[in-house]
């Protein structure tokens, strides 16, 4: 990895903290590995991120409903989705320094090849016939390779007997394929429909430490598209369309975005066919989104392991088939990192000053207007609140009336606010505001009267 492209995160990670993004989780007692928090504007980013999701994939369809399903569930329900049995990890211990890996992760990194679909017997051969080195002491002296399963788990008790033992969920699907025969019971909703759930997962799992790409608590935005099998190529590229058509909503750059087809040998378990939409991160191409034919693989599974019947009928002609599923997921930490890496940017100016500026789309920026009074003196400050509190039963706004005008724009730019909006002496004159825009700097003349509906069309 080169020094820029590893500098250009690290450029990012320093934004986010210091503007109120994200926060490594537990600071006050040293850090807790691979834990976020989301402050303030990364709160707000996060929350518009969800909502436009929900609005776009279930609130604008009438083929789809939601759901907000448990993070604990029924631990035979992990056994039935393979979970128990097939969640793995392939860990590697370092014997000189304990330092623990993902094997797979060490090899592709030290050999540049995929390890992919690679036995943990066959692993550890490659490591030890390929000399490979302890990417933290430099060591050949590693254990043998050994799985790992991912789930966390509790007790539903205080005596902590094994019959009580719980599992925090590794992704939000299962709920739904619980609560089908529900849906459909309840909600007339025919074939083709689809459930939506967003959530929070959990994976026990190593991580190499790429900010928020990959970590142990985290959200998924998930759908479990419902159909019969004879429709599942042409539902597979309608979604996988859709999934491209969300990334431009959200603003990132299609030419950093890319499809990732998975090898027939390399699927997982209940998957016919897989579609990453990868993203171009600072650290490499990777997964940002994934797209997966699951077949009939879950609810033929949970009515084996229940012995309840999960068939559909149709209402018309009265057949009964259990739906296959078309899912596709999206992980809203990972969007977040696209976000910020898309939108960051460091600009020289005309008069050689630099300003660093997040170009977030309107529709998911955590601000959407500033204001600010020239001075912080009255009138201009009264006059500044009175347009502050009328824009702000619209949108999220910030009012600021701290420093130079100029140190107030920059604070903004960093925020990624898309409009700053300045009541100066002129406003006291004839009621018209100085509009300033993110991207371009330019500025235009706006009355007080029509600044709503100026707005409006900017900021959909």
């Amino acid at each position: 990895m080169s020094a820029k492209i590893q500098d250009s995160l690290k450029h990012v990670v320093a934004l986010a903290k210091r503007r109120g993004f994200i926060y490594g989780g537990s600071d006050l007692y040293g850090g807790f590995a691979n834990t976020y928090s989301f402050g303030p504007y990364g709160a707000e980013l996060k929350k518009n991120v969800k909502d436009l999701w929900w609005k776009t994939f279930v609130q604008e369809r009438r083929d789809m409903v939601g759901l907000d399903g448990p993070i604990l569930l029924h631990p035979k329900a992990w056994k039935a989705s393979g979970h128990l049995d097939g969640f793995n990890d392939a860990l590697i211990d370092c014997k000189a320094c304990k330092g623990r890996f993902r094997c797979d992760h060490l090899i592709e990194e030290a050999l540049e090849q995929s390890a992919e679909g690679l036995t943990v017997e066959q692993m550890t051969e490659l490591v030890q016939s390929r000399k490979i080195k302890c990417p933290k002491c430099g060591a050949q002296d590693f254990t043998a390779a050994r799985n790992f399963n991912l789930m966390f788990h509790t007790h539903m008790s205080k005596t902590g007997a094994d019959g009580d033992v719980a599992y925090l969920r590794p992704e939000t699907a299962q709920a739904i394929f619980l609560d089908f025969k529900n849906i459909v019971d309840t909600m007339r909703v025919r074939i083709p429909f689809g459930v939506a759930q967003i959530g929070k997962a959990f994976r026990n799992e190593i991580t190499p430490g790429n900010f928020i790409f990959r970590v142990i608590e985290f959200e998924q935005m998930e759908i479990e598209y419902f159909i019969r099998e004879s429709a599942w190529e042409k539902t597979f590229e309608e979604w996988l369309k859709a999934m491209h058509h969300w990334c431009q909503m959200i603003g990132l750059k299609s030419a950093r975005i890319h499809e990732k087809e998975h090898p027939k040998e390399q699927l997982s378990h209940y998957s016919k066919r897989t579609v990453d939409l990868v993203y171009d991160f600072p650290f490499g191409t990777s997964e940002l989104y994934g797209l997966a034919y699951r077949t009939d693989f879950d609810l033929k599974r949970h009515a084996e392991f229940s012995g309840q019947t999960l068939d559909y009928t149709d209402p018309e002609t009265r057949e009964k088939f259990v739906p296959h599923v078309i899912e596709p997921t999206f992980g809203v930490e990972r969007t977040l990192l696209a976000l910020l890496c898309d939108a960051y940017d460091e600009e020289q100016l005309e008069n050689g000053e630099m300003r660093t500026v997040l170009h977030f789309h309107p529709r998911i920026a955590p601000v959407k207007v500033a204001v600010f009074p020239l001075m912080k003196k009255e009138p201009l400050a009264e006059k500044a609140m009175h347009v502050f509190k009328m824009l702000q039963t619209h949108w999220l706004c910030e009012y600021d009336e701290s420093g130079a005008i100029g140190k107030r724009y920059r604070r903004q730019d960093e925020l990624g606010t898309p409009y700053c909006i300045t009541i100066d002496f002129d406003t006291l004159e004839n009621d018209t505001v100085t509009l300033r825009d993110r991207d371009s700097m330019k500025q235009e003349r706006v009355a007080i009267s029509h600044l709503v509906q100026t707005l409006a069309p900017k900021l959909a």
